[in-house]
């Protein structure tokens, strides 16, 4: 569970999906695709969905990929993924969603970027017609702000200011003060223009962890829209899955987000979907959702010379994952189980007594027998040569009677 509850908002609707409040945090994630490509974006978004994206966004940068959009919205549904798809918009927004109105349609929400909808006088007149445009279709938006892209007017407006009262603001300290302004004052416009207090997501993303914790704590202070929680340009692999765990720990800790995207830069060739993976194991880590029963394994030491607990845990875990699917349904609550898979007697005991189900299993020199915990107590401990493929039979039915239908 949170440490601190959950900061209280508004509930936003997108596209059968709440978001906010006292609503589970939404996974989301992104396509890479070129949008023009119905076939490809679609098969992506799908990837996502069954992965475990609740909400999927997609580039809409021309006319090309506009055009596609009721077409990506159609394969996905007749697959069986409506995930709710948001349309991300940058400088031409206000044209693309005047110009395909079934695109405007057919999108769930649209992201706004308040740095890149125009320049001087231009920005107010462009913003305010893509609010007429969520109006008009009873879209919620997301004022995106982002470090790389704010409107650098106001940063040099709150530069000259900081200069004139003596430059006690540091760098740092403006960039923050800058984004916060462009969010919040973005989201009284659109309002003003007419959209709803419960039609708005505000986010305010970064690439550095200790500024994303300032900027969001602030925010949430500063209002009660729903939070997208994300650490931008996060990076690859073992980097990527590392920062952004650090990045976003703390505030969902601390009750601050209401959706999250892990922004991972996929190595070339590798699935999209590991983003999704990685938010899915940050929210569980965190106790703020389970998606799946987890296996807590140890990391092996010079008592563990043998690889049997390591190719346990990870049969268990995979047959865990691939069963989730039909669980879902049929076996609710299962997402909360956790099972034990221990290498030595120095934790292993202790550790399977904490799991729901647990094994000890012999490490080097050990007496050759593996005790089986359920609920805390002793059951059984197995001896011989087919001690992995009885404990994944116990695991199997210890699922049906905790957690079937008729159970």
């Amino acid at each position: 569970m949170f440490t601190m509850p959950r900061r209280k908002t508004v509930s936003v609707h997108v596209g059968g999906v709440w978001v906010g409040s006292e609503h589970p945090i939404v996974v989301q994630s992104m396509t890479n695709t070129d949008t023009a490509d119905a076939v490809k974006t679609a098969s992506q978004v799908i990837e996502l969905a069954a992965a475990g994206s609740e909400v999927v966004r997609i580039t809409v940068n021309n006319r090309e990929a506009a055009e596609k959009v009721p077409e990506i919205k159609e394969r996905i549904e007749e697959a069986g993924y409506p995930v709710p798809l948001v349309g991300d918009f940058h400088y031409n927004g206000h044209i693309l969603l005047r110009e395909f109105p079934e695109t405007a349609r057919a999108l769930a929400k649209y992201r706004i970027n308040p740095g890149n909808v125009g320049v001087g006088k231009k920005h107010d007149e462009n913003y305010r017609t893509m609010i007429e445009v969520a109006k008009e279709f009873d879209r919620p938006v997301r004022i995106g702000v982002n470090w790389g892209s704010l409107d650098q007017s106001m940063v040099i407006r709150m530069m000259d200011e900081n200069t004139k009262n003596g430059g006690v603001l540091s760098a740092e300290e403006i960039m923050i003060n800058a984004m916060l302004e462009s969010a919040i004052s973005s989201a009284q416009m659109a309002e003003e223009y007419g959209l709803g207090h419960d039609k708005i997501i505000i986010s305010t993303k970064i690439s550095n962890a200790p500024m994303l914790w300032n900027v969001y704590r602030r925010l949430a202070v500063l209002c009660d829209y729903p939070l997208h929680l994300g650490l931008t340009e996060a990076g690859m692999g073992t980097k990527g899955i590392a920062a952004s765990s650090a990045a976003l720990s703390p505030l969902l800790s601390e009750g601050i987000g209401d959706t999250i995207r892990v922004s991972l830069t996929p190595e070339p060739g590798a699935a999209r979907k590991l983003e999704v993976e990685v938010a899915k194991q940050i929210l569980q880590a965190v106790g703020a959702r389970n998606f799946s029963p987890q296996v807590t394994a140890c990391p092996g030491c010079g008592r563990t010379t043998s690889t049997l607990f390591q190719e346990l845990a990870q049969d268990i875990q995979q047959s865990l994952d691939e069963n989730m699917t039909t669980w879902k349904k049929t076996h609710p609550g299962v997402e909360n189980m956790t099972v034990a898979v221990m290498g030595c007697v120095v934790n292993g005991p202790g550790e399977s007594k904490h799991a729901n189900i647990g094994i000890s299993l012999p490490g080097t020199g050990e007496e050759p027998r593996a005790p089986v915990y359920r609920d805390g107590a002793l059951v059984t401990t197995l001896k011989g040569a087919h001690i992995a493929e009885e404990f994944m039979g116990m695991v199997a039915e210890y699922v049906e009677k905790r957690y079937g239908q008729g159970a």
